[in-house]
């Protein structure tokens, strides 16, 4: 499903006095992000990201992320789901000294409940989460959506300041 599957005509920066300035914010960490996911060859960290579904890992491909992107729904109990990535990434990421996975559930009350019980399950098991790529999206997409897949029709205007942030590197 390309971009203009998704793009209802909102994609612009057009709206809201504040919205240039909320995109290039989350822009900023989304390329922060991708940095972390890209692969080692590509001077990242193969950080994944833990998303809740397909059409969250849809957006976040749309949004340019090319590393491993692992998701909650796939028919496993919680308790699986973090021995899986416990086992898997625990140790995993020693090249930039950061957390090994990036967690980001969507920023609905779900989201929010489900983001809590896996950050405290898996730092209970002493795996650190990196979480600030979805407070920064939840404090500056709330109003264009409360989930991962509804940040997918802004992929057009976020992804030219997203390059913007990579080229800063």
């Amino acid at each position: 499903m390309g971009a203009s599957d998704w793009n209802d005509g909102r994609a612009d920066l057009a709206g809201p006095a504040d919205r240039a300035a909320r995109f290039d914010r989350a822009a900023r960490a989304i390329a922060d992000c991708q940095r972390r996911n890209r692969e080692i060859v590509d001077g990242g960290a193969e950080c994944p990201i833990l998303v809740e579904g397909m059409k969250d890992e849809r957006a976040l491909r749309m949004l340019g992320f090319e590393g491993p992107i692992e998701l909650m729904n796939r028919g496993w109990d919680r308790s699986r789901l973090v021995a899986y990535l416990y086992e898997k990434y625990s140790t995993r990421n020693l090249v930039d000294g950061g957390p090994p996975l990036i967690l980001l559930m969507d920023w609905d009350r779900t989201g929010g409940r489900l983001q809590t019980a896996l950050r405290d399950r898996l730092q209970a098991l002493d795996v650190t989460v990196d979480e600030e790529l979805r407070k920064v999206l939840l404090r500056t997409m709330k109003p264009e959506g409360r989930t991962v897949e509804a940040i997918a029709p802004y992929a057009s205007a976020l992804n030219p300041l997203i390059r913007a942030h990579l080229e800063e590197e």
